[in-house]
């Protein structure tokens, strides 16, 4: 009878570990150095690696094939990355992005996180934090996280502070618009009057301030009385419910 030899215990058995786990990523980046080291790295942590040279062919590639995460260079020529990661997002694409890039400020940091990324790396970095940090994505997995909710005709941005019914512009103050955000996350589900305080307002405020029901009354003379709806539902006892598209 053969005996399979036991794989020895090294300072990176994880890396054993993972490749008898099928994770497959794609990684956009034009300088071809960069490109080669990351891919062996990512094969050393036994994942398949597929890489892509340019934002046009990356953004083809991660439309079109099914990835675990993506790796993604912020300055590439053509179509850069921070517009690939904008544009997966408008096609529905969900899969967990890190973006990497040389520009460390803290605008293109917020620019890259607000265009859909899920972790932002700069250059020069560790590619033992890289690799820790995909796979903490991989773990997240894939679940949808528009950076525009739209339900109905009504669409929010949080990070422009905008909001809108059809194509007319809603007015709402800083808590207005966080409560929206709230129920839009929540769509036809009730959000009771407790998470509403612990989201929009803090764990210190008077629970038993009616300010809840304040705002909502506020949120709906902008929202739908304008507009001949009534959309924000009141549930006796409980809290509130946002009616989806399909009510």
């Amino acid at each position: 009878m053969r005996i399979k030899k036991r794989l020895p215990f090294t300072p990176n058995s994880h890396v054993n570990r993972r490749r008898f786990c099928f994770v497959r990523i794609l990684i956009v980046e034009d300088e071809s150095r960069m490109a080669a080291l990351l891919a062996r790295g990512f094969r050393d942590e036994g994942y398949a690696v597929d890489v892509a040279s340019d934002g046009t062919d990356g953004l083809w590639m991660a439309t079109e094939n099914d990835y675990d995460a993506v790796v993604l260079d912020g300055m590439l020529p053509g179509i850069d990355g921070f517009e690939v990661c904008a544009k997966m997002r408008e096609a529905g694409r969900w899969v967990p992005v890190i973006l990497l890039t040389a520009r460390d400020s803290v605008d293109h940091r917020v620019e890259g996180l607000d265009a859909g990324a899920d972790d932002y790396m700069a250059k020069p970095f560790s590619f033992a934090e890289l690799a820790a940090r995909v796979r903490a994505l991989v773990r997240r997995g894939a679940r949808e996280r528009p950076t525009v909710l739209e339900i109905g005709d009504l669409r929010l941005d949080p990070a422009a502070h905008c909001a809108w019914r059809g194509t007319t512009p809603l007015h709402l103050s800083p808590k207005e618009m966080a409560l929206l955000e709230l129920l839009m996350r929540h769509a036809d589900e009730v959000v009771t009057r407790t998470q509403v305080l612990e989201h929009v307002w803090d764990f210190a405020y008077d629970g038993l301030s009616n300010v809840v029901d304040q705002y909502v009354s506020y949120l709906r003379k902008k929202v739908d009385r304008p507009f001949g709806r009534a959309d924000i539902e009141t549930v006796r006892g409980v809290g509130y419910r946002l009616r989806g598209a399909a009510r």
